[in-house]
């Protein structure tokens, strides 16, 4: 890794834990949305950063949707473990049983709209006036038009084009009673700056990330995991092949990608060769055009 990106890398640090420091100054009870994907984790190490020698001064968050990989919780239980902090759970199951949402029937259900609403119910329960994710602006095209301080009206809504303006990274957190933020600390890191970043810190991240064997799917053009909650289609054969994840989502949704990058300077080497967003193996994103900014101005992630 060259000398000047090693200095960009470090530039992206100074910017997501200067945003950290900024929320923390302006609001009362931010919390941080912890998925147990790689970026919510390496915005979890920003934090322990921003904040040493203390204790990270917030609580995580996590919207459980109860079709979770395994390997996922076994990670994040570890973490909020190793950091003790507090961890908040929103369950979908929970918001399923209450009658709040209503789960999809069909062999392409998924749960992953109905975090919305388990979320926003979350965000309510406990008073919270802001919510950090690690949303990424090249991820897909609707968190390109997000600022790092995105407001979201009383009812968690977002309108794209009424944000406001930040110039000279002065960022506006005021906000009426009811309303609440999202915060966007590394909106301006890549996919590779991460796997970067993750290297140079040696960052623990979940296996699921690394190549291995696992009974797979074929649909939607990407692998997809074999599992309790997986409906398979008559003409669909579960077979073994060595996959990785380039992003996490629930389990139903995910697709993996063939591959042999097996320790983080393969997967480096593999990233920085892919033409496609990781976001390409993700069934929800396909649903339609729209479907990323549909879900977001609702009140997603």
């Amino acid at each position: 890794m060259s000398k000047y990106y090693l200095n960009y890398i470090d530039e992206l640090e100074s910017e997501a834990i200067f945003v950290l420091r900024e929320v923390v100054a302006k609001f009362q009870n931010p919390v941080l949305l912890f998925s147990g994907g790689k970026d919510s984790i390496v915005l979890t190490h920003l934090a322990k950063k921003a904040f040493y020698p203390g204790k990270i001064p917030f609580a995580l968050m996590h919207v459980d949707t109860g079709h979770n990989f395994p390997e996922t919780i076994e990670f994040r239980d570890r973490l909020i473990d190793e950091l003790g902090v507090k961890l908040i759970i929103g369950s979908v199951q929970d918001s399923i049983d209450q009658g709040r949402v209503a789960e999809e029937k069909g062999k392409s259900a998924t749960r992953n709209s109905l975090q919305i609403t388990t979320l926003l119910d979350a965000i309510e329960d406990n008073k919270i006036d802001c919510a950090m994710g690690g949303a990424r602006r090249d991820e897909e095209k609707a968190r390109a038009k997000e600022r790092f301080f995105s407001h979201r009206d009383d009812f968690g809504q977002w309108d794209p084009k009424n944000q406001r303006p930040e110039l000279w990274n002065m960022f506006n957190g005021k906000h009426f009673e009811g309303e609440h933020f999202r915060v966007f600390p590394i909106s301006n890191w890549t996919e590779m700056d991460i796997w970067n970043y993750i290297k140079r810190e040696d960052i623990q991240i979940p296996s699921l990330y690394f190549a291995h064997q696992r009974d797979v799917v074929w649909r939607n053009g990407s692998w997809i995991p074999n599992s309790d909650f997986l409906i398979l289609n008559e003409n669909e054969e579960v077979v073994s092949k060595k996959i990785r994840f380039r992003t996490l989502g629930d389990i139903t949704i995910t697709g993996g990608i063939e591959s042999d990058a097996d320790t983080l300077e393969k997967i480096v080497s593999e990233v920085s060769a892919m033409r496609e967003t990781e976001r390409g193996n993700r069934a929800d994103d396909k649903r339609s055009e729209s479907a990323m900014e549909d879900r977001k101005r609702q009140g997603y992630f």
